[in-house]
């Protein structure tokens, strides 16, 4: 088949795609935005609050593996699992360089994983560095935007929000020869294109606005990648995972530009900025043009979430917070605090595995899902997190109408309610046993003290008129 006939019948597929996006089955009555009401959370067009949160692994949308090519990831039985846990959103992972060592990661366990596919083709003539035909930069690869729209249409038949990852940034920084493995390495490409202006050997100015030629190609295959899926419902994008502090203006700009593009276009999309590593400051995230940010542990966020204030909705994730870590009262601490948690999940262990024990990742895949159940069944949109209002300082509260109250030793908690008239009925949840227990009514008008009915665990309390 000519490489024309194959782009012509790619075209078709993404619009194939987009169409039967927006005739079937979506998590979303419209794409999301920012809530007016609440801004802590997202919204719809039927006006809810859209609170998200799941795990994340690294090859659900790049294969990784230390065979060449990498065994296909299995992303229908992933989403299956997710729902499994009722988690309704992933980071969509990109992968920049063609291969990862992991000894960047872990140097008790080096491998090193091969990469693919990627978003330019490779057409040569002439080889890599890596043996195979250089990369054209000026071609996209149908492969990687068939797949993307792909993943992305079956995750919203499955309820689930996906963002799209434009960019990765840690691996260029950390993986050991990582800038040989980049497309835009002058022997990696026949468009004479060294993205190495310094000459460091690192490459981390691709990662800036100093180069224009190299910057010109970013928003070409940005641009391809919001053509590809500006027409699903589920779509939020993030522009870089964990990129280096001196990329900061460079995604501010990347988020004007996706936001400039999809201003004409029928969807426009929420644009995310995470963590940079090392060194990034929550203070540049905050400042961002982005709609969504992931902190750094800089200012509570790993041990005692602050309370989300509206400037950004957060999506709060254990990536940047431990790299692999979190526990469940980390999952209900961010939930009451007016965040979106996430878990960067080691799932079958084929990229990272080894020191990741089920005793502590499953009750915090489990938690993920109770907090979206909570999330469902309360009128989300109009809570706040109040600290003040519990002595336990976990509160998500309607003032008068819904108060939902963390426990994190359990035991006795005093809440102020003040603001409720008439009675409020009590629901207790144990999360470790995933045990529901009705507590029968309580009257307002002013503090109460109730105690959990479960003995050495954590506790949810559940309030409504």
């Amino acid at each position: 088949m000519s490489a024309e006939k194959f782009t012509s019948l790619t075209l078709v597929f993404a619009a194939f795609f987009t169409v039967f996006s927006l005739t079937c089955t979506s998590p979303a009555k419209g794409p999301l935005r920012v809530s007016d009401v609440n801004p802590r959370y997202f919204t719809d067009n039927r006006g809810v609050a859209v609170y998200l949160t799941g795990s994340h692994t690294w090859n659900n949308l790049v294969d990784m593996g230390t065979d060449d090519p990498p065994e296909p990831f299995d992303f229908p039985h992933y989403l299956e699992w997710m729902k499994s846990y009722n988690h309704n959103f992933i980071r969509l992972w990109t992968w920049e360089l063609v291969n990862w060592d992991t000894r960047g990661n872990r140097e008790d366990e080096p491998k090193k994983h091969f990469a693919t596919p990627h978003p330019w083709a490779r057409t040569g003539p002439g080889q890599a560095r890596d043996g195979k035909p250089r990369f054209d930069l000026k071609k996209m690869n149908p492969e990687y935007f068939d797949r993307l729209a792909q993943r992305v249409w079956l995750a919203a038949q499955q309820q689930i929000y996906v963002s799209v990852m434009l960019f990765e940034g840690w691996g260029l920084q950390f993986s050991p020869g990582a800038w040989e493995n980049h497309p835009f390495h002058p022997d990696n490409n026949i468009n004479g294109v060294d993205g190495d202006l310094n000459g460091d050997g690192m490459g981390l100015e691709i990662h800036t606005l100093e180069n224009e030629a190299v910057l010109a190609l970013q928003e070409a295959y940005v641009r391809h990648v919001i053509e590809t899926v500006n027409g699903f419902n589920n779509v939020l994008y993030e522009i870089s995972n964990e990129n280096h502090p001196p990329s900061t203006e460079w995604q501010y700009h990347m988020i004007e530009f996706i936001k400039s593009c999809e201003k004409e276009m029928p969807n426009q999309h929420p644009v995310g900025m995470t963590f940079q590593y090392r060194g990034g400051s929550n203070a540049d995230l905050f400042a961002s043009p982005a709609d969504w940010i992931s902190p750094n542990p800089e200012g509570g966020y790993r041990d005692d979430p602050p309370a989300a204030g509206g400037a950004k909705v957060i999506l709060n994730d254990t990536d940047h917070l431990w790299g692999i870590g979190g526990n469940q009262a980390w999952v209900w601490k961010s939930f009451t605090r007016g965040m979106n948690p996430l878990f960067m999940d080691p799932y079958d262990g084929e990229v990272l595995s080894g020191r990741y024990d089920l005793e502590w990742i499953e009750p915090l895949r489990r938690s993920l899902g109770y907090t979206l159940n909570y999330a469902q069944r309360a009128d989300l949109i109009h809570m706040t997190p109040e600290p003040e209002l519990a002595s336990s300082a976990y509160c998500l509260a309607n003032r008068g109408r819904e108060y939902l109250v963390y426990l994190p030793e359990g035991g006795e908690v005093a809440v102020d309610l003040s603001d409720a008239e008439g009675s409020l009925s009590v629901e207790w949840f144990d999360p470790s046993a995933e045990e529901f227990r009705e507590g029968g009514m309580v009257g307002g008008g002013g503090e109460v003290t109730l105690t959990s009915p479960f003995e050495a665990s954590d506790a949810v309390l559940y309030l409504k008129r």
